[in-house]
């Protein structure tokens, strides 16, 4: 029972604590509403779920063999997370007259997770102390542990931004929300430049 709870300790704080992919998840809920990004609750924990697998199944040999894979898997997710803060920088906050929108896909939720710096340093972390003996019931579990955590975690974080959404009922109000997300998520990106 103690390394279920370890296990489950360690995935609530890699899961609950700030990062691009909770950033995501809190303004899909300000702007589309809580169903709408779960979509992109589901996406980021099959994708994330899907990476620690992986890695538990030997990708982070992989890596270790050939570092610049690291490299560029970082660059590519700073560039990714640039890109998501320009767009939410560049937005004009105008009310849509429809219903609130679809929010993002389960797609893009999985590659944020695949793209995100912070997963891959979770799931090589975590497969290193937990699944350094190589039983593969034991990764099973830990996927399952960590499935149901990061599900809960992330779906957190878009209720929370659920709970804001009528709080944005202004385009002016939108504007200043969207820039405060990108301004996060370009800090993220710069403080993963050094991680």
């Amino acid at each position: 029972m103690n390394l279920v709870l370890s296990m489950a300790a360690f995935a609530l704080a890699a899961s609950l604590s700030p990062g691009p992919v909770n950033l995501v998840a809190l303004g899909a809920g300000a702007r589309h509403g809580f169903r709408a990004s779960l979509r992109h609750v589901t996406g980021a924990t099959v994708g994330f779920t899907l990476l620690l697998v992986l890695t538990g199944l030997g990708l982070h040999q992989v890596l270790l063999r050939w570092p610049g894979l690291t490299a560029g898997v970082r660059w590519a997710g700073v560039a990714f997370l640039g890109y998501l803060a320009i767009r939410l920088a560049a937005d004009d906050g105008r009310l849509s007259a429809g219903p609130a929108g679809s929010g993002p896909s389960v797609l893009a939720g999985a590659a944020m997770q695949w793209l995100n710096p912070k997963a891959w340093l979770a799931a090589v972390a975590g497969t290193g102390a937990y699944l350094a003996d190589g039983d593969p019931a034991r990764l099973w579990l830990f996927a399952g542990i960590y499935f149901a955590i990061c599900y809960l975690s992330v779906g957190c974080w878009a209720y929370a931004g659920a709970h804001l959404r009528h709080r944005l009922d202004s385009p002016a109000r939108i504007r200043a929300f969207n820039r405060l997300m990108a301004a996060l998520l370009a800090g993220s990106a710069v403080f993963l430049l050094d991680a």
